[in-house]
C-alpha cells in the first residue's frame, strides 16, 4: 500500500452481539487515529455475509482480509493499520 493510502477497515457484526458493540467502541478511536474509517456490516442484513461470518462475529476485516475475529489487540490493530 502506497504511503498516504488509507486502509478499509470492515466490522462484521450481528443484532443482537453485545461484543460486536463493545468491540466497536473499542476499536473505533484506534481506527480513527490511523487516519482510516470504520464501515460497521451487519451480517444479518446481508445474506452472503451472514454464510460467511454466521454466528462468527465481531470480525475485523482490513483491506478484505480477515485481521480479528471476536477479540482484538489495540496495539496490533494500530501496527497493521500504520503499515
Amino acid at each position: 500500500m502506497e504511503s498516504g493510502s488509507r486502509h478499509t477497515v470492515e466490522l462484521m457484526v450481528r443484532t443482537t452481539c453485545g461484543s460486536c458493540a463493545r468491540v466497536a467502541e473499542q476499536i473505533t478511536p484506534v481506527v480513527e487515529a490511523a487516519g482510516c474509517s470504520l464501515e460497521v456490516r451487519n451480517v444479518d442484513h446481508d445474506p452472503e455475509l451472514a454464510v460467511e461470518y454466521g454466528d462468527r462475529v465481531p470480525v475485523v476485516v482490513i483491506d478484505d482480509e480477515e485481521f480479528a475475529c471476536w477479540e482484538v489487540d489495540d496495539d496490533e490493530l494500530a501496527d497493521e493499520l500504520s503499515r
